[in-house]
């Protein structure tokens, strides 16, 4: 039998570059003569190196990513700079070799897969704690048995305990095909301690079997090893469901914040002068243009600012929702109080002025804002369930704005003239409140808050004409159902609607969930009419 050159080349190459990794004493030269050999061999050369952890594999692959590394004549691997050829195991300048001369390695797409693995293994002993972790949990998804190694030899020096328990996690995953059933089992009790779906699926296939009875046969032979697994995925499936458990209330308490933020101002307003605002969820789109103008300003002529738009939206976005809204209660509202049928058609005619405004003003496309740098990304807890970083910023920005709307309520004098007007209109006139500036600023307030509700929304969803819509039917069930003018209602209200809504889509879909979220309200204020907490005042005498 006649073997090709190409083919034992390649053989000698791999076997060298495997034997430098059994053998614990790798340094980057010693995989070197992969590199001459096919592109098989070439990958385990990366490997070797990435393994072996000194500063020769560092230096050899940084000239093989920057397109500096070849080979001259026939087995010898350099590296050219600057014109000059350097032999890349000793590092010494050959003499008589041009740079023409020699051929450039290239690389394709899965040799780069193995260099950024080699790179993080090369991280695995360098580096801080947070860069370490970063590198195993690399390494842990696509670990190789030639990685083994290093996985042992990290774990003997690592304090860190986050970073040990990754790198077990990676071992585990390598020793999970080992020969030995002892190795495996225990192999199969480590990655019980995962949270990731691809690690579940992997022991999964353990116990994955054709036939039945006798003549069944096991993908894991050993019995001992297939309950080892079983135990682990158990455990798996626990933590998984606890993280999408946890990811969907975070999503109701999310939607819970923006209902509060849309739901407060219309509380206000409502409670104080008893009109069914229609226009509120175009005070949102207000507050939501407002920020895409900001945001406009800040990137064109200040763009080294431009993680800053979101927080100089706010006070932008307030004041124009509130202008909105007092232009609305002085040209319109005023002139309709007692007459809530004429107010709600009222409002609703100026909801459809706002709609067509905004058309004309910014076109009848959605427009998307970009999330500023610290509001990208979010925190992954397991299974892929991630809790976004605007999303956060969402829930404390509205506990934020309801710290300040019940520091006005209760420590102010406005805050004691609406909280007055609330509960009997014609009592506080009496004693010299104001009734009509109460009104007025009442609504603005409403507003703004509406405005800054906007804001968030613009980090979450598209800004458009019509994005108001979606949300005024709800933020009115919020009002409802906490209690006419109680902003403790509204916030228990809003987020139990957000975490129940959330929960329900999930188990029965979006339509289903809005449909039982109605019919519990229809049901609630027919035993409760008063909502959750019960107004004082005027509306419970009536």
């Amino acid at each position: 039998m006649k073997f090709a050159p190409h083919f034992v080349l390649r053989l000698v190459s791999t076997t060298l570059a495997w034997l430098a990794l059994s053998a614990h004493a790798a340094t980057g030269s010693d995989a070197l003569a992969g590199f001459a050999g096919d592109f098989s061999s070439r990958i385990a050369a990366i490997e070797a190196l990435g393994a072996a952890g000194d500063e020769d594999a560092r230096r050899v692959l940084d000239a093989l990513e920057a397109g500096n590394l070849g080979v001259a004549g026939e087995r010898t691997v350099v590296i050219v700079e600057n014109g000059a050829v350097r032999d890349a195991a000793s590092g010494e300048t050959l003499a008589g070799v041009s740079a023409a001369a020699v051929e450039t390695i290239t690389i394709n797409n899965r040799a780069r897969r193995a260099l950024a693995n080699a790179r993080a293994a090369l991280a695995l002993t360098s580096g801080s704690p947070a860069g370490r972790l970063e590198a195993a949990s690399t390494l842990g998804e696509s670990a190789s048995p030639a990685l083994l190694p290093l996985f042992e030899r990290a774990l003997a020096q690592e304090k860190d305990e986050a970073v040990r328990a990754a790198l077990v996690l990676a071992a585990a995953r390598v020793k999970l095909s080992d020969t030995d059933p002892a190795v495996r089992q225990q192999a199969a009790r480590d990655l019980g301690a995962a949270s990731d779906a691809a690690v579940r699926n992997l022991l999964a296939g353990l116990l994955a079997k054709t036939g039945e009875g006798a003549a069944a046969v096991w993908a894991e032979p050993d019995a001992g090893v297939r309950e080892a697994a079983a135990g682990s995925l158990r455990a798996i499936d626990r933590r998984i469901e606890f993280a999408q458990a946890m990811g969907t209330m975070f999503a109701g308490l999310s939607l819970g914040s923006i209902l509060l933020l849309a739901a407060l101002g219309l509380a206000i307003t409502y409670g104080v002068m008893g009109v069914i605002n229609m226009a509120h969820g175009e005070l949102l789109m207000v507050g939501a243009y407002a920020t895409f103008v900001v945001q406009g300003i800040f990137r064109n002529h200040f763009p080294a600012w431009i993680d800053a738009y979101v927080v100089a939206a706010i006070p932008v976005a307030f004041l124009a929702a509130a202008l909105v809204g007092v232009a609305m209660e002085r040209l319109v509202l005023r002139r309709l109080y007692g007459r809530p049928l004429e107010s709600l058609l009222a409002t609703w005619g100026l909801s459809l002025v706002l709609i067509q405004t905004a058309r004309v003003a910014f076109g009848p496309q959605n427009l998307e804002l970009a999330n500023p740098g610290w509001m990208s990304g979010g925190i992954e807890l397991a299974a892929g369930v991630v809790l976004p970083f605007n999303r956060i910023v969402i829930v404390f920005f509205a506990a934020f704005v309801l710290l300040l709307i019940w520091l006005m309520m209760q420590k102010t004098r406005l805050g004691m003239f609406v909280r007055a007007v609330t509960q009997n209109r014609a009592m506080a006139g009496c004693v010299g409140v104001p009734t009509a500036r109460v009104d007025t600023l009442a609504f603005a307030i409403g507003a703004g808050v509406a405005g800054l509700g906007g804001v968030a929304l613009s980090q979450i969803a598209n800004v458009g004409p019509a994005m108001g819509q979606g949300y005024i039917v709800d933020a009115f069930m919020v009002v409802v159902l906490g209690g006419v003018g109680q902003l403790a209602g509204a916030v228990w209200a809003a987020l139990g609607l957000g975490i129940a809504s959330k929960f329900l889509e999930g188990w029965a879909g979006a339509v289903i969930a809005k449909i039982l979220v109605l019919l519990f309200i229809i049901v609630f204020i027919q035993k409760r009419p008063q909502g959750i907490f019960a107004l004082k005042g005027r509306f419970a005498d009536d």
